[in-house]
């Protein structure tokens, strides 16, 4: 009689979970739009992370001024506010459609299995960061040793188990739906940031800092230094406008995030970004910055994690929001995740496949490497699948307007669309090679005009540059291939 009870019970639950349908195939219905609140709350949550701390480091280890911090952060910033807002959120709302279904409808089948494997890839990898960095701080007070990188390759023992219990937390979140997540954003948003300005403010006094008048005073020569630590280049206002406006590039000029913006009543929700970008991406990157800086001053370590800083700066309190910020960011993270690899396997439910996701993320989370090297990881994210973003802003808005068709190849049946696919491989190649030239050694070695070898091009850089080339091929071979089929139907 029990095991019937045990086996109803669980049929249920498989049922309920059957049940949460997040409109994968198909437009999102009128009844499930959502307003301003919930896009604040989710921007908020999801970019006021644990990897503030590792952005804001890394701005300290290359040196960045204050005025080149302030100024820097303020421009690109506006910049990434406005990609969501003019490219992402109208495309989002105008078709209802995940990033996935509007690439085969724009692009081919084969083109969205290849971008839903890699992007599904990355994002395991960035989730899994949000994990490790949530972990440093719950590993404090339990007393575990968090990883030396790159002295330790993997963690100890009980850090593995504390990741595995905060990614399955993460992965049971994910899989409730779009409605859930951005609930416990909403929740969560204001807490973490007020923690993250009061971490800075506490920090200060350990270096001599208590008043107003002391920090306009000190903060120059304690804080802002503007000289970078050995071995690593001086970063100017070009690199913070570069690093905050192209940081989420795949997300706003690379569209991914329509998949959140179906969700949208208007397109003018894409301003509440601003939210995101300035109490994240500039409040607690600034507050991230002092706080590190006065860590490495005190303390003296040179590769110190997010929960050590925190707890530093403002004890539990403070490592209770890097774990937290790393729960918000993961989250939607690892839902995006679980779409894309449904696109790979149409026959499981999104359940299924969210929580085979939150696995990867587990196992990236305990890969220190992953998490130390997530500027690389983030470059690379953008120049691989901003193209993508491209060919559907040229699809959408400029094809109609020259008297072309958009969703072409869906129209016609075709199961690979050469103006996607070459458009992709060229722009990716040529920005790639522009970076490559001077960082693999097997293609530095090589003679180089003058020209070419005085452009000394950043992945970050290149990520504007790349879209632009991704619009102007696929425009190009798009009309090619509408206007030699239209005339081969006026031969025939």
């Amino acid at each position: 009689m029990e095991t019937n009870t045990a086996t109803e019970e669980n049929s249920t639950l498989i049922s309920r979970l059957d049940a949460l349908y997040e409109f994968d195939r198909e437009p999102v219905s009128e009844k499930k739009l959502h307003g301003w609140k919930t896009f604040i709350g989710m921007f908020s949550g999801e970019h006021i992370a644990g990897t503030e701390f590792v952005l804001g480091f890394l701005l300290f280890q290359h040196g960045v001024s204050g005025k080149d911090l302030i100024l820097g952060l303020l421009i690109g910033n506006l910049l990434a506010v406005l990609s969501w807002a003019f490219f992402c959120a109208p495309v989002g709302v105008k078709t209802r459609l995940t990033i996935y279904w509007l690439i085969r409808k724009v692009c081919d089948p084969y083109i969205t299995v290849i971008y839903s494997a890699l992007y599904a890839l990355i994002l395991c990898l960035l989730a899994g960061s949000m994990v490790y960095v949530a972990v440093t701080s719950i590993s404090i007070p339990f007393g575990v040793q968090n990883p030396n990188y790159p002295t330790d390759v993997i963690p100890n023992l009980p850090w593995i188990i504390i990741a595995v219990v905060i990614g399955t937390i993460i992965a049971l979140l994910a899989v409730l739906g779009f409605e859930k997540i951005a609930h416990f954003a909403k929740v969560c948003a204001p807490w973490m940031a007020l923690v993250f300005l009061a971490c800075a403010i506490a920090a200060l006094p350990a270096i001599g800092i208590n008043s107003l008048n002391d920090f306009w005073q000190k903060a120059p020569s304690e804080i802002f230094k503007g000289v970078p630590l050995n071995g690593y280049s001086q970063y100017t206002i070009w690199h913070v406008i570069g690093l905050a406006w192209l940081c989420n590039a795949p997300q706003h000029i690379g569209m991914s995030d329509i998949t959140i913006f179906r969700y949208a009543k208007s397109w003018k929700q894409g301003f509440a970004s601003a939210f995101g970008m300035y109490i994240g991406h500039f409040g607690a990157w600034i507050s991230s910055y002092i706080m590190v800086a006065v860590y490495l001053k005190v303390i003296g370590s040179t590769s110190p994690q997010p929960g050590d800083v925190a707890y530093f700066a403002a004890g539990l309190a403070g490592a209770v929001c890097v774990v937290v910020a790393g729960w918000t960011t993961a989250n939607p993270t690892l839902y995006r995740t679980g779409l894309a690899i449904q696109v790979l396997t149409p026959n499981w439910k999104r359940w299924k496949v969210t929580l085979a996701a939150g696995i990867l993320m587990i196992i990236a989370a305990c890969i220190p490497a992953v998490v130390h090297n997530l500027d690389r990881l983030v470059a690379y994210n953008g120049i691989a699948f901003v193209p993508l973003g491209a060919f559907i802003f040229v699809d959408l808005w400029i094809l109609p307007k020259m008297g072309l068709e958009s969703y072409y190849t869906e129209k016609k049946r075709s199961m690979i669309s050469w103006p996607a696919g070459t458009a992709w491989i060229l722009s990716f190649f040529v920005c790639w090679f522009l970076y490559a030239k001077d960082n693999f050694e097997f293609l530095s070695s090589f003679p180089q005009p003058n020209w070419l070898a005085n452009i000394k091009a950043d992945l970050m850089y290149l990520l504007a540059p790349e879209w632009a080339l991704a619009v102007i091929l696929y425009l190009l071979f798009s009309y090619l291939q509408q206007k030699s089929s239209k005339l081969k139907m006026v031969t025939n």
